[in-house]
């Protein structure tokens, strides 16, 4: 009987689940419901090619290709939300794809430039004696030589200086065979002696002779011109018999102990210099010496050219190892105490318009960041903004995956510029020569050939490179066709460049 009963229950349960599924009705809670998978909502339809174009309906493009859909929370929801790009973690590797964290670091330690010795322009001076003559001995008669301050130069005769102490001998004579009484000739004969001692020193004639005039009633046929300072002699014109005219150059005579050092430092740079910046000095003439000085001067003026500023640096040349027009390297210290958030300038995608940096934002997304750029130093760049502490960026690899994954497309997604600075930012194309490189600062100087959208004629110029990155593979010599923006006033930006093919008509 129970086994009887156990049927007719069981049977009776799954009559009633039958009958509840016919009506619609729930299970009984004792069952396991079922997991419901929802529909996913399409959000928009995508353009296939990656173009940043999107429709809320389905649509063709004018290829004929159906635009995708994108789904609430899929991939490429994320993908287009954030503006990011995604790429295989195969093609990661093969790429050679490489990140740092965007980290706080000094990046002002150290500036460098190029700079050339010159004469400190205070320490020069020219012997040009103010009366004519002739000059009858040298005692300096070499170019180069090392005089002292007051050292016999040359031994001269002149007609006027002669005169002049004749004529105070005579007047003074004179006054002492007078009376008291003879009170006109008196003053007559003083004013006589007075105006001959007053040329002899408006000529700048020695001490030594008004003395002798004065004292002891002794005049020179001849006057020795001595050095008004010490240091090397620059230029002698001087030979014996000559005769001269006044104001006529005899002598050059420099001050070496002091010189001033000329820096070329590049427009960019300029803003962390300051007066009284300490400056170091090294060549290849005296390898592991290192001259100290500081800088003095600031030259108001910009090289439209070179895109430079002068800087003034004064060095001591005490043991007398620094000569005029020496060439060497100046690094100047710009750091402080106060740290910045800086990544590797080569994470930094210059496009002339505007400056990106790619962040990886998980294992093969990558999202463009505009961000604002401030100072640059030791193969850094400060971010003041767009990028937080602690965030990867690429540093290698950029723009492979520009090539890789249309990076213009997710770019499109940021927001653009205005009219305004579209219109100024027009690309211009052209061809050239590579003359040099410098990867330090990112320049590279061009000859090349007209420039029709500019109305430019062939010319040689230093262009700023949107990344160093373009020039890594170019050496001084190579031809190039290269694409550059005008940034802001007078400074362009070479925002693309390759070698030219084999047989590509040059400039």
């Amino acid at each position: 009987m129970k086994t009887q009963f156990a049927v007719a229950v069981l049977l009776l349960a799954t009559a009633g689940a039958y009958v509840a599924g016919r009506h619609g009705a729930s299970p009984p809670e004792s069952s396991a419901p079922a997991t419901a998978v929802p529909a996913k909502k399409v959000l928009y339809y995508r353009n296939p090619m990656g173009l940043p174009d999107t429709s809320p309906v389905p649509k063709k493009d004018p290829m004929g290709m159906d635009y995708i859909p994108v789904f609430e929370g899929g991939d490429d929801d994320v993908q287009a939300n954030a503006g990011s790009v995604k790429i295989s973690l195969d093609k990661v590797q093969k790429l050679g794809v490489r990140t740092e964290p965007a980290a706080r670091r000094d990046i002002g330690g150290t500036l460098r430039a190029v700079g050339t010795l010159r004469i400190n322009e205070r320490g020069l001076h020219t012997v040009a004696p103010k009366y004519e003559g002739w000059i009858e001995k040298l005692f300096v008669n070499t170019t180069g030589q090392a005089v002292a301050k007051g050292q016999p130069l040359m031994e001269v005769y002149s007609p006027e200086l002669y005169s002049a102490q004749r004529e105070f001998l005579l007047a003074n004579g004179a006054l002492k065979g007078l009376g008291e009484k003879a009170s006109e000739a008196r003053a007559g004969f003083t004013d006589l002696a007075g105006g001959a001692l007053e040329r002899l020193k408006n000529w700048d004639v020695d001490d030594t002779v008004v003395r002798n005039l004065k004292e002891r009633w002794q005049f020179s046929r001849t006057l020795t011109i001595t050095a008004p300072v010490g240091g090397v002699v620059l230029e002698k014109p001087s030979v014996a018999g000559k005769r001269f005219m006044p104001g006529e150059p005899l002598y050059q005579i420099a001050d070496l102990s002091n010189l001033w050092l000329i820096a070329d430092v590049f427009e960019q740079d300029i803003g962390a210099v300051r007066v009284g910046q300490k400056a170091t000095f090294t060549m290849t003439a005296y390898p592991g010496e290192v001259f100290e000085g500081k800088v003095a001067f600031i030259y108001p003026l910009l090289d439209a050219g070179t895109r430079t500023v002068k800087v003034r640096i004064e060095l001591s040349n005490r043991r007398g190892l620094l000569k005029p027009d020496m060439f060497g390297t100046i690094e100047l210290s710009t750091g402080g105490a106060r740290q910045v958030l800086a990544v590797p300038d080569s994470a930094v995608i210059d496009s002339g318009i505007r400056r990106i940096v790619l962040v990886q934002a998980a294992e093969g997304r990558f999202e463009p960041r505009e961000v604002k750029a401030g100072r640059r130093g030791d193969g850094y760049v400060e971010i003041l903004e767009g990028v937080r502490e602690g965030e990867a960026v690429v540093v290698r690899a950029n723009f492979l995956i520009d090539a890789e994954s249309n990076l213009k497309a997710a770019l499109g997604g940021l927001s653009q510029p205005s009219p305004a600075t579209t219109a100024k930012t027009v690309g211009h194309r052209g061809d050239g020569v590579v003359e040099t490189i410098d990867a330090k600062v990112g320049t590279v100087t061009l000859s090349h050939g007209p420039i029709a959208s500019l109305n430019w004629p062939p010319m040689t110029m230093d262009f700023v490179l949107a990344n160093p990155a373009l020039a890594a593979k170019l050496k001084p010599g190579a031809r190039v066709s290269f694409e550059m923006v005008e940034r802001q006033p007078g400074e362009y930006v070479i925002t693309q460049m390759a070698p030219q093919a084999a047989g590509h008509a040059g400039h």
